[in-house]
């Protein structure tokens, strides 16, 4: 591949809902520019994007993937992200790496729910959109009625077409390009006289063009309202200035598997993206904020988007050059560490094949491998001028599930696995629950879950089973109570004897207090850590149900001892019961979880998730308009939201989104905390 200058690369990111055809897009323009010689296909999981044997397997995009494209002098690097929501990690991934975003919209479906969260995704970072209207060729497209799809559902005026296609289904043919007023017929994009019966359509849409150019650019729209035309040229830099400033989303169409208007694509991809030097990323260097320009003679700042471990090449770190060059050999620092490496493997990317490459320019993305300690987020930069560029922000996890080792040989690797795709994917996550001693996996969602627990297995030879995890209940008291408790122990030689009298309070956020009021000396001081001892071995494993007891202070006030018998073993076990029994008491209840989930979701379905709020014992706290959606906000305990993403996406046909975060822990409602202290006392029986 021919070396780039910085300003002669762009960085894309191909968006959109799953199945629209982004893949396959990607494969077509790979074929359109001579890079493959035949087209692959998704189903038969050939194409150069979905190399991961768990996008074969599904049939989906998982993984993000780097396809560069050179076109025209111009190397167009495309970054085909997953449409499937549970996959959100890569898209964000893909938009930090990229100036813009690609938005691929199936003609007869139009505008669907992955195109509307990717397209709000944009608008939140402020990076430029352009539509591709794909699959022109099948029945029932409509281009028109996709654009006012799009413009209805995400609210956005400024959605213009830059195209029109000329026929659809059987009879699409080609586009009519309405800067320069050309048709361009067939895959070879044949330029042509417009079509008569299209021309009064072509003339009507330029005319919303030519406005939506002028208004981009102050200088234009005197000229445009003092009547002048304006030239190609001066229509063109007024669309690339609204188009990098956020202003006009341009719309384009054609068909990927035909081949018609993918090199219109390419010139607009060309045009209207802006190069890596033409935006600004935010980054911070000593303390203070900065921007980086993707200056080739700036300071070295190399962002990670994405980690992947292989088991042959090893650790793959992708790297997005935001200022100054990467060179191989060369020593470059990790600012998050601040351990100097030398870069002594550094390729270009192209799906799965690496290939050599001497330097990275700002603006360009490649590949360092075999870089130990360096994960996603991390800047990769020079040793005597640390800086770190600021990392995206990924989602909490809101899918969960119990992991456990199947064999004993799997309980070695299950530690070192989960860290590994972890590391992978920033929106994984693994914890061991002390309260309900489960090792638990959390993601986006089940088949985001799945895929990871799937590879595992198929990556690092590690089985695990899964369940649905335990609720992390906790155990405390509401009132004050006293017990005593005398343990006797005679078995013909020494014997045991201690006597405890007990007193427990409740202690509201305070965790847990020890205290003696014992005078006199009716127990000598050196007991003390015994009692206390057998107190903390009832604390982790409950009194009631099992679960970790918190919010409690205990009390020595009395007791009694023998100068021969009593131990540390005797005192340790009154201690342990006399707790017992002052705990049950001292009316004993059992805290859940409560997080705060707020739903983001169309207006029609606003009611059916107020309802089903009230069916998981939740509290609505408020809610608000944001754009044509509406955000409820509610706290609902964690036992009734475990598997609220599948329910949520089938309650809102997969438009719905949602956080959590933890809130505070309340008690259980009593005929609730009953069938959890039965099913408690099942379960011990059993053992």
């Amino acid at each position: 591949m021919a070396k780039y200058k910085t300003e002669q690369i762009r960085n894309v990111a191909l968006l959109g809902h799953g199945g629209a055809g982004k893949t396959t897009l990607t494969e077509a323009l790979l074929y359109k520019t001579g890079v493959i010689t035949r087209m692959g296909r998704v189903e038969d999981g050939s194409t150069v994007s979905d190399w991961d044997a768990e996008e074969h397997r599904r049939g989906i995009s998982i993984n993000l993937s780097v396809i560069p494209i050179e076109f025209e002098n111009t190397k167009i690097n495309l970054i085909d992200a997953p449409g499937y929501q549970d996959f959100v990690g890569e898209v964000i991934s893909a938009l930090h790496a990229a100036e813009a975003g690609l938005l691929v919209v199936d003609a007869v479906a139009g505008c669907q729910v992955g195109t509307e969260l990717a397209y709000d995704r944009l608008r939140e970072l402020q990076k430029p959109r352009i539509v591709f209207v794909n699959r022109m060729d099948r029945e029932n497209a409509n281009f028109a009625n996709a654009v006012q799809s799009m413009r209805t559902t995400l609210g956005d005026e400024k959605i213009v077409p830059f195209q029109i296609p000329i026929g659809s289904a059987d009879s699409f043919k080609g586009i009519v390009g309405l800067i320069e007023m050309k048709a361009y017929l067939g895959p070879e994009g044949k330029e042509a006289p417009i079509p008569a019966e299209f021309l009064a359509d072509a003339e009507a849409a330029r005319v919303a063009l030519v406005e939506a150019a002028a208004e981009a650019d102050d200088e234009l729209i005197m000229k445009y309202l003092e009547g002048e035309e304006l030239t190609i040229d001066e229509v063109r830099h007024g669309l690339h200035v609204g188009v990098k400033n956020c202003a006009i989303t341009p719309v384009y169409c054609g068909t990927a598997t035909g081949g018609i208007g993918l090199e219109r694509l390419m010139q607009a991809l060309r045009r209207y993206v802006p190069a890596p030097n033409e935006r600004s990323v935010a980054g911070v260097k000593g303390g203070a904020e900065i921007l980086l320009n993707s200056d080739v003679n700036g300071p070295v700042a190399g962002a990670v988007f994405k980690t992947i471990i292989d088991r042959y090449i090893g650790r793959m770190n992708y790297v997005r050059v935001f200022s100054g060059k990467i060179a191989r050999d060369a020593q470059i620092a990790n600012a998050r560490t601040g351990k100097s490496v030398r870069v002594a493997n550094l390729f270009s990317v192209r799906g799965k094949d690496l290939q050599n490459l001497d330097e990275l320019v700002a603006g360009d993305i490649g590949v360092i491998t075999k870089l130990d300690d360096v994960q996603t987020g991390d800047t990769m930069c020079a040793p005597d001028q640390l800086l770190t560029v600021t990392p995206p922000s990924y989602p909490r996890p809101l899918y969960s599930v119990a992991v456990a080792p199947m064999t004993q040989a799997d309980s070695a690797k299950m530690g070192p696995s989960l860290t590994s795709v972890c590391e992978e994917d920033p929106t994984l996550r693994f914890q061991t629950i002390s309260a309900t001693k489960q090792t638990v996996l959390q993601g986006m969602g089940e088949a985001h879950v799945d895929v990871a627990v799937h590879r595992m297995s198929q990556k690092f030879g590690t089985n695990v089973e899964v369940a649905v995890p335990k609720v992390p209940y906790q155990e405390t008291i509401t009132k004050t109570a006293s017990a005593q408790y005398r343990h006797k122990k005679q078995t013909g030689g020494a014997g045991q004897f201690a006597e405890v009298h007990l007193r427990v309070e409740p202690l509201p956020g305070g965790g847990y207090e020890f205290a003696s009021e014992v005078f006199g000396g009716a127990i000598s001081s050196s007991f003390y850590p015994s009692i206390e001892k057998g107190i903390k071995s009832v604390l982790e494993n409950g009194v009631i149900a099992g679960y970790p007891v918190v919010d409690v202070k205990a009390i020595v006030y009395d007791g009694k001892e023998h100068p021969v018998d009593s131990k540390d073993i005797a005192f340790q076990t009154a201690g342990r019961e006399v707790f017992k029994l002052a705990f049950k008491a001292a009316n004993p209840v059992l805290l859940e979880p409560i997080y705060i989930v707020e739903v983001t979701v169309p207006d029609e379905y606003m009611g059916d998730v107020m309802s089903d709020f009230n069916t998981r014992r939740g509290r609505v706290l408020g809610m608000e308009q944001k754009n044509n959606r509406t955000v409820v906000r509610a706290t609902v305990p964690l036992a009734e939201i475990m598997r609220y993403s599948t329910d949520l996406r089938s309650m809102t046909q997969g438009r719905g989104v949602y956080t959590i975060e933890f809130d505070h822990y309340e008690p259980v409602p009593a005929h609730v905390a009953a069938d959890i202290i039965a099913q408690h006392k099942e379960e011990a029986s059993e053992d």
